[in-house]
């Protein structure tokens, strides 16, 4: 978990979920944490743990999504030793370790039903039983689980047992995914951008241009506030002016005119068909406002001229071949624009 990470944020969903991880961190009761990957899971856990009487025990992680489902009982309970194959000597499992704090089990949806079935059991009970042994044992661990699945749904599927659902959904926080919480993409924006300044020695923080401003506010970020720092941090440490805003970003790492062809099969149907041109497809957009044709027309080839230079780097043959333009079309696009590097 990254002690360093803070909640950054102001929007009122987002609030509104800190507040309820605030009021529910001093109950020694289980809490479900949901929310979309990125969205900060594991720091609402942190909270819940560090606001409540149990702070200075262990805070004990495990994420359910990264061991094999042979070794998943093993990691929570804990086994004997010759248990099974390999286990030459016996293990302390994570409800052990927790004894007295807080167990924080991420990727919770992903637990197989054997496994559910004996967490419903220490949940419930407070005991544990170690793999091999017939002895359990007394602990006293607060669950906190996190998923971005939905659990009522697998429950109703019969993928995940109701019962333990409905043991850990004493509070339900939801997360907030980042393109709903308003106003806050400019401010973790310059947060983030402002910590790689520093990281990287700049005098000053230029902040960024009006474009790049926008191009975040309108990103749909599916990956949320991970998705968001990287980005930033990409696009600081990218830029070599520090003394001018920040004028280009890249949403997609993997995005490069050179990327590597995808092979072609030999019985494609395209192929037998032979050669075909590609037509390439406008993102479908609300022309329901459109009021001067001109204007839009204008604001449209912009963008595009915009993207397609920073993409090459400011090198304007580079980016007129792959407009399909002349050097000169596309010197009068940027004087037309008034568009500077």
């Amino acid at each position: 978990m990254e002690r360093e990470n803070q909640f950054i944020g102001q929007s009122g969903a987002f609030l509104d979920a800190v507040e309820r991880a605030s009021r529910a961190a001093p109950m020694a009761r289980p809490v479900l944490v949901i929310g979309e990957r990125g969205t900060g899971k594991e720091l609402i856990a942190e909270r819940l743990h560090r606001l409540s009487d149990r702070w200075e025990e262990p805070l004990v992680v495990m994420n359910c999504a990264a061991l094999p489902e042979t070794l998943i009982e093993a990691e929570l309970f804990g086994h004997e030793a010759g248990a099974f194959t390999g286990a030459t000597k016996a293990r302390v499992g994570r409800f052990e370790e927790a004894d007295g704090g807080t167990l924080f089990l991420d990727e919770l949806g992903t637990l197989s039903m054997g496994a559910q079935e004996r967490l419903l059991r220490a949940v419930e009970y407070g005991e544990v039983t170690r793999i091999g042994s017939s002895r359990p044992m007394r602990v006293d661990v607060r669950i906190v689980a996190a998923t971005n699945e939905d659990l009522p749904k697998l429950a109703r599927q019969g993928r995940f047992r109701a019962d333990l659902l409905d043991r850990l959904s004493f509070e339900v926080i939801t997360l907030p995914p980042l393109r709903v919480r308003e106003g806050d993409i400019s401010v973790l924006s310059d947060y983030f951008g402002r910590r790689m300044a520093a990281e990287l020695g700049w005098a000053e923080w230029p902040g960024f241009a009006t474009h790049v401003s926008q191009a975040l506010e309108d990103h749909p970020w599916p990956g949320n506030v991970r998705e968001l720092r990287n980005v930033v941090e990409r696009a600081v440490y990218r830029w070599e002016d520090w003394s001018q805003p920040i004028g280009h970003v890249v949403f997609d790492p993997f995005d490069s005119p050179w990327k590597p062809a995808q092979p072609v099969r030999s019985d494609d149907r395209s192929k037998r068909e032979g050669p075909r041109t590609e037509v390439p497809v406008v993102a479908q957009t609300d022309f329901s406002h459109v009021e001067d044709l001109r204007e839009a027309v204008d604001a449209h080839e912009r963008a595009i001229v915009e993207h397609a230079l920073g993409r090459h780097r400011w090198n304007q043959r580079q980016t007129a071949k792959a407009l399909g333009l002349s050097y000169d079309q596309l010197r009068h696009c940027i004087k037309k624009h008034g568009l500077t590097e």
